[in-house]
């Protein structure tokens, strides 16, 4: 018996349960703030009704954080799934998997609203850097750099080919590319610009970096893979 791993357990598990009360305190929080103008768009979702909620920033923040509580348990399901199947790292993978699209796909789905002039207004590119930057605002830096956040955080954790700051950075750099490319084809009254891919990446990196200690790598047992059945004695 290594009574060193026994003695590491405790502290582990309590970081784990400070951090996870942490994040709940967080999310609390920002809820909290942005509250009222959140409950502006609770009728037409509670309603079901596309104008006024899922075409607004607001309206999709609300079904965002109201879908939470099902991508936890999409979660649960997962793992436990994993866990009786003897897969390794069953909660990591399995949170990664939900956390990747729970966090990226809303913020995708505000980067393609189209605005008032959508379908007449030709698509407009701003290929200098930095020129937007100056314009944008803090609110409009700190959407940009969580667009591709969820990604940058979970997609390491789950993929051991991604678990490289080179390659995040290359991942973030080509879906924000995609999207902006997206803004321009289909006529969205949007500008595409090259500062918009800057911050998308940055985010993404970011992101990564808060995560690291977590990443899958090479050296460590495939999560898909079930372990081995121990050998019996004699």
């Amino acid at each position: 018996m290594n009574p060193d791993a026994s003695l590491s357990a405790p502290p582990r598990r309590m970081r784990g349960i400070v951090l996870l009360g942490l994040a709940v305190l967080g999310l609390a929080s920002a809820a909290f703030v942005v509250r009222r103008p959140l409950l502006m768009s609770a009728p037409a979702c509670m309603a079901g009704r596309w104008h006024g909620c899922f075409d607004t920033f607001n309206g999709v923040v609300l079904m965002t954080s109201v879908a939470l509580p099902l991508a936890v348990l999409v979660v649960w399901a997962l793992a436990r799934r994993r866990r009786s199947a003897g897969v390794a790292a069953a909660w990591r993978t399995s949170s990664a998997e939900v956390g990747m699209v729970h966090g990226t796909v809303p913020f995708v789905w505000m980067t393609l609203m189209p605005g008032a002039g959508a379908g007449t207004v030709p698509g407009r590119v701003s290929p200098v850097p930095l020129r937007d930057l100056v314009t944008m605002g803090a609110g409009g830096i700190v959407g940009n750099l969580l667009v591709l956040a969820a990604l940058g955080f979970f997609a390491p954790m789950r993929f051991a080919a991604l678990a490289s700051v080179p390659r995040i950075l290359a991942l973030g750099t080509g879906c924000s590319v995609l999207i902006e490319t997206a803004q321009y084809v289909l006529w969205l009254d949007r500008v595409s610009s090259v500062d918009d891919v800057l911050l998308n990446a940055a985010g993404a990196v970011l992101a990564a970096l808060a995560s690291r200690r977590w990443w899958r790598t090479t050296a460590r047992a495939a999560p898909d893979r079930p372990r081995p059945a121990p050998a019996s004695a004699g």
